[in-house]
């Protein structure tokens, strides 16, 4: 095709179309990238997805250990301002920006064999898993690039993962948890220097300090009204136990008495862990700055307090008075904000840097060397603020570890500990992420690209045996836009998957009467299994449903395939008109070859149009869907280039990043 002729398509396209914003339909082409007004040329074969599939390895010689994978990126996002009292004492207003990546778990497993395989489904912009292994609560964590659709990672040589209990019956490893100002928890190995992150915290704090008899971490928030904030080691969850109204930088837990200490300035009070009431008040004489600072109780009970002015021992006098006798002063390294005692009596010290140092310091000659963090000088930046930090010891002795339901995984690492079937599970796109399918229900003929006709946001949970197959899929489902005039339905084809191998389908909602099912809840009459969410997207609309699907036996997940397989629309009740993502197969049960009124542009019926552009898309990131009759790349700002780019270009489009949406455009 000409130049010339392909100019006067182009113009000829804008006089029909240039006054509804829509994407307009150009001939096929390979060539780069081109606009023209509304006008954009996609690559040939470009099928709009933003997912890709990884089949992710892990090799161990653990069979007891736990790993976690998550989808990873540096990235922060932006949650807002808050005003707080810093650690200098100052009131500031600050922009927080928090990470993502506990939110954004995909599976759990423990090895068999020493082999742990998975296929799961990401956002194209990832290229990173972080992988963290729990072997009863010491923990490591590492960052895996995905090389050609695969990662592949082999635990088998890290120094803490094994340990051989033949000869030794009781083993201490140290753990230095930290905790900042960002909401952020994670862990120090003082072995290593490496850093684990475990927990998004409900509030940023400048404290943390540990009950080691109890396995909890205690830490006061920053900010108004100072919750008191109880974190479980074990459980990995968050309570808030009370409010104590007022902020500080210094925190330590007494298992002596069973009481926290406090310190701000110069003072220091006791308050009762599970009520959070204040029990005593000192006043501590002698500080040369009360500002920043730590506390730490070492092991013969003496208590010590840093400040920006250095280290000090503190001793209670008969006035009952805290008298502070300093220890190191000038010729510190940096202001101390946190400090902590490990099992051999080391005091740990970091600054709250932007990247933290940490250095070991002598009690009784003040002197101190740099462990880990970019001053240390041996590659080992901890790359987070520490605000504050506490050790946590975790002791490996042979004893029972229950099995409750004898399927060979102990509880600690068993999601259902009550059930022999079921051990882990795996989520797409993540265990607190939503994907979204999103439809125009006018083909074959165009219609207006604002992708809300129908757009259905879903979690899809595996649930995996000890062997880690696939024994149940659960999706949650919520009709989150119905802006079309037609009745839809909705469906999902497992394409790997007979009709036979299902044992029931519950909890889809089918209210009009030209949907056939099998016994087992299937689509009748269909080569594949067929599940029909819902015959009607008010069902479903603006509601949280759950369908189950069960296995008569169990399914690896590379034969399952990724989630959200193949979903597709049903338009406006006639069962045969089926809508799907570009390039996808229709069911037995679709139709391709249609008498429509106008145009048919999938004349060749793979849903994609004669120029280049699909009825449906699946987001992997909860959609904010266009206003009705607001193409989607007149909301999304660089949906052009990433759609002419053949999606090499800008692969998160659809995110709230600075400059990516026009929210004028956007349903709320």
């Amino acid at each position: 095709m000409n130049n010339q002729i392909l100019k006067t398509m182009l113009w000829v396209f804008l006089i029909i179309f240039n006054g509804c914003e829509v994407i307009p339909e150009v001939e096929e082409s390979n060539t780069t990238s081109k606009t023209e007004n509304n006008a954009i040329i996609v690559p040939e074969g470009f099928d709009f997805s933003t997912n890709q599939e990884i089949e992710v390895n892990i090799t161990s010689n653990s069979n007891s250990a736990l790993f976690e994978v998550y989808a990873y990126s540096d990235e922060k996002y932006y949650s807002g301002t808050e005003t707080f009292e810093n650690q200098e004492g100052q009131i500031v207003t600050e922009d927080i920006y928090k990470s993502e990546l506990i939110e954004k778990l995909i599976f759990s497993g423990v090895p068999k064999n020493g082999k742990l395989s998975q296929t799961i489904s990401l956002p194209k912009y990832y290229d990173q898993l972080y992988i963290r292994e729990n072997e009863n609560l010491r923990y490591n964590a590492t960052v895996v690039d995905i090389v050609n659709q695969e990662v592949n990672f082999n635990q088998s040589g890290a120094s803490n993962s094994v340990i051989s209990t033949s000869n030794v019956t009781n083993v201490v490893f140290d753990y230095l948890f930290c905790v900042n100002g960002a909401s952020e928890l994670f862990q120090v190995d003082p072995l290593t220097g490496s850093v684990t992150y475990l927990s998004d915290m409900p509030m940023g704090s400048w404290t943390c300090a540990v009950d080691q008899g109890n396995k909890a971490l205690y830490s006061i928030g920053k900010s108004s009204p100072y919750p008191l904030m109880k974190y479980s080691i074990e459980n990995d969850s968050w309570e808030i136990i009370a409010n104590i109204g007022k902020g500080g930088p210094r925190l330590e837990y007494n298992y002596r008495d069973g009481l926290l200490y406090f310190s701000s300035g110069d003072k220091l009070y006791t308050y009762d862990p599970n009520t959070g009431a204040n029990i005593n008040t000192w006043d501590i004489i002698g500080l040369h700055n009360t500002s920043g600072g730590d506390l730490a109780f070492a092991e013969d009970g003496t208590l010590f307090l840093c400040t920006f002015s250095g280290l000090y021992r503190l001793d209670l006098d008969a006035n009952n008075t805290y008298q502070s006798f300093r220890i190191s002063a000038d010729n510190l390294p940096f202001q101390p904000t946190s400090m902590t005692f490990d099992s051999n009596q080391e005091l740990w010290l970091a600054n709250n840097a932007s990247s933290s140092d940490l250095i070991i310091m002598d009690t009784q000659t003040g002197g101190w060397q740099y462990n880990y963090g970019i001053s240390a000088d041996n590659d080992t930046a901890i790359g987070r603020t520490i605000n504050d930090l506490s050790t946590f010891r975790v002791t490996t002795e042979i004893e029972d570890d229950p099995d409750t339901d004898g399927d060979g995984i102990v509880d600690r690492n068993d999601s259902y500990p009550e059930d022999a079937n079921k051990a882990f599970e795996m989520f797409t796109p993540s265990k607190y992420g939503w994907g979204t399918v999103a439809f125009e229900d006018l083909w074959p003929t165009n219609g207006d690209y604002d992708f809300n006709d129908l757009a259905v946001n879903y979690r899809v949970i595996a649930v995996l045996n000890a062997d880690g197959e696939a024994v149940q899929i659960d999706f949650m489902i919520n009709t989150k836009s119905n802006r079309a005039s037609f009745t839809n339905g909705f469906g999902i084809e497992m394409k790997s998957i007979l009709p036979s191998q299902i044992e029931s389908v519950s909890g889809n909602i089918l209210i009009h009467d030209y949907i056939i099912q099998n016994v087992n809840g299937t689509e009748a009459n269909q080569d594949n299994a067929v599940i029909i969410i819902f015959d009607d997207s008010n069902s479903m609309l603006q509601e949280e449903n759950i369908v189950s699907v069960k296995f008569t036996s169990p399914i690896s997940t590379s034969v399952l395939g990724a989630a959200p397989f193949n979903p597709f629309m049903i338009i406006d009740k006639t069962r045969e008109k089926e809508v799907h993502l570009a390039y996808k197969e229709k069911t037995s049960l679709g139709v391709t070859t249609f008498n429509v009124e106008g145009t048919n542009n999938d004349e060749d019926g793979n849903y994609i149009s004669n120029n280049g552009f699909p009825w449906a898309i699946n987001i992997v990131h909860d959609f904010k869907v266009p206003k009705e009759s607001n193409a989607v790349n007149k909301a999304y700002n660089h949906f052009n280039s990433w759609a002419i780019s053949g999606g090499n270009d800008y692969k998160d489009w659809y995110k709230d990043n600075p400059g990516y949406r026009n929210a004028e455009n956007i349903q709320n």
